[in-house]
């Protein structure tokens, strides 16, 4: 299915499993692609294919997909009677109906991106500890079990209707990626291998194609160029709509406490169970009957990313640790008060949860904030109690 034709010069086709753009006129290509990555030439084809579903799917997938680049393009493109020489290929778990192509233009300047992407699973922080090492005899394992085998691949085409210089092509791989990962922070994705937030996957592949012998090559794609901003705006909508598509990930549903408190070891059972063992039985039993509603209070949720940050600036060094106490007993304070509505509480809840505060440990820090959703919710309903 032609999905649409750009700047006299690529068309986007939809074929099953397959993202495939066919040149119409001469581009020069730099891609990730393990067959036939770096600087190419000459190619006709380049292609996105969805290999797998994104859980589970162990059996039937050839072996080429793994072992073997040369022969997995081979059979793709023999599926897609195309020829596999002049082809350049990327490879991922998502579904090739969640794609998202974005058009940006200015003057006679068009810039096209087209990003699949699946982060949930393999989000990671750049830095992030490995769990393989390559030599010449291929992969050996370094001992550490991944947390999660579910696939995660963010894919991002860029094509570019003027000829860029060489340099100027890895340029634009700088700035199609500060764009990937500007999405995943103002999402707030967390990495799921450290207690960091995500920049990206350790799957990610990305192709630029620039159209050739248009005029004097393009040599700026850096953010102070006009090319660079279409790049960025382009990259930056494309893939925050596929995440969208993808994984459901939307600024709405990441307005979560639980969230912003995964990457520290938070999951729904445990910070339920945690903050239950601050109540009394039948305030408990209330608690767990209530807690996507407390989980989602935006208010809640604000005082929680309040906390989370100030947490992350002291492990950052903007922050000296020595005032972690006085910082975080303070914020917490804000959860208990965002919770229970008793703002003039807030000398009383910020003396009650300094005490826990004598180790800069992830388990000390989400048994404060734990502490101080307990102590605001308990507090939230003992009007009551009071009532003449």
């Amino acid at each position: 299915m032609l999905l649409n034709t750009y700047y006299n010069g690529i068309e986007i086709h939809r074929r099953e499993k397959i993202i495939l753009a066919k040149f119409l006129a001469p581009h020069r290509v730099l891609s990730t692609c393990r067959a036939v990555g770096g600087m190419q030439e000459g190619l006709e084809y380049v292609y996105n294919h969805q290999s797998c579903e994104p859980i589970g799917h162990t059996v039937g997938l050839p072996e080429s997909m793994l072992y073997d680049p040369q022969e997995y393009r081979r059979l793709i493109c023999g599926i897609h009677k195309i020829p596999a020489e002049k082809a350049a290929t990327m490879g991922t778990a998502a579904n090739m109906r969640n794609a998202a192509i974005v058009s940006e233009t200015f003057r006679e300047l068009e810039v096209v991106s087209i990003c699949t992407g699946g982060v949930e699973t393999n989000g990671g922080r750049v830095g992030d500890p490995a769990s393989v090492y390559e030599h010449e005899k291929g992969f050996e394992k370094l001992g550490r079990e991944e947390p999660n085998p579910e696939h995660g691949t963010i894919n991002t085409m860029v094509f570019i209707n003027k000829e860029l210089t060489p340099g100027s092509m890895v340029r634009v791989v700088v700035t199609a990626t500060e764009a990937k990962t500007a999405v995943l922070q103002e999402l707030a994705v967390n990495s799921r291998y450290s207690d960091g937030l995500a920049t990206g996957t350790g799957t990610d592949q990305i192709l630029v194609a620039s159209m050739c012998e248009t005029g004097v090559a393009l040599t700026s794609a850096g953010k102070h160029s006009k090319l660079g901003e279409l790049i960025g705006k382009s990259v930056f909508r494309a893939v925050k709509r596929t995440l969208a598509m993808q994984n459901g990930l939307t600024p709405e549903r990441q307005r979560s406490s639980l969230i912003h408190l995964e990457r520290f070891g938070a999951t729904e059972e445990t910070m339920i169970a945690e903050i239950s063992r601050y109540l009394m039985p039948e305030t408990q039993r209330l608690f767990r009957k209530n807690f996507i509603g407390v989980d989602r209070d935006s208010v809640v949720v604000a005082a929680v990313a309040a906390c989370v940050h100030l947490r992350d600036k002291i492990v950052w060094g903007i922050l000296p640790e020595s005032c972690w106490s006085e910082i975080l007993s303070s914020h917490a304070a804000q959860i208990a008060a965002a919770v229970s509505g008793k703002y003039d509480h807030l000398p009383n809840y910020r003396a009650r949860l300094a005490p826990l505060q004598g180790t800069t440990t992830n388990a000390a820090f989400l048994e404060l904030i734990y502490h101080a959703l307990a102590l605001g919710f308990r507090e939230k309903w003992d009007i009551y109690d009071r009532a003449p």
